[in-house]
């Protein structure tokens, strides 16, 4: 369901919010934290600081924080980031174009199919995942358990 590029990110995020207040945290140590390559998640975490979601900081002390409080910050706005949702172009059941405008039998079942397939991403913030007040079976997302177990 998710690129490698979003479960990095979110895996960064949770890794950040579990920082709060602090200094601005270096790409090589979260890097180390959640296990990513470096230069990889470096150009992830610019990405996000382009969607606003992180702040960055060059220098010997730069590093990056979330500029978005983590109950704020729902997990498709992350996921949208480097997945665009993708809606099909073509009818389901082949061969034409099939569009809210000239939808095809099964068109409106599917697209109402697909916005609850995306309505636990969009309902669910960093916090939640972090608090755990939401059941994360039934996102499919195994983000957390790659992060250390907080105090």
């Amino acid at each position: 369901m998710l690129s490698q590029t979003a479960e990095h990110a979110l895996r960064a995020l949770l890794f950040l919010a579990q920082q709060p207040n602090g200094p601005p945290v270096p790409v090589e140590v979260i890097a180390g934290a959640i296990e990513a390559p470096r230069n990889y998640l470096s150009k992830t975490l610019h990405a996000l600081t382009k969607h606003g979601i992180v702040s960055g900081t060059r220098g010997p002390r730069g590093g990056f924080r979330l500029s978005v409080p983590p109950a704020e910050l729902a997990l498709a706005r992350v996921i949208e980031a480097f997945d665009e949702p993708r809606h099909r172009s073509m009818c389901m059941l082949g061969g034409r174009p099939c569009t809210d405008q000239a939808p095809c039998a099964v068109h409106e079942r599917w697209k109402a199919l697909w916005e609850a397939s995306l309505a636990p991403l969009r309902s669910t913030t960093l916090a939640d995942l972090l608090t755990g007040h939401r059941q994360l079976d039934r996102l499919g997302v195994g983000v957390v358990a790659a992060l250390p177990a907080r105090d």
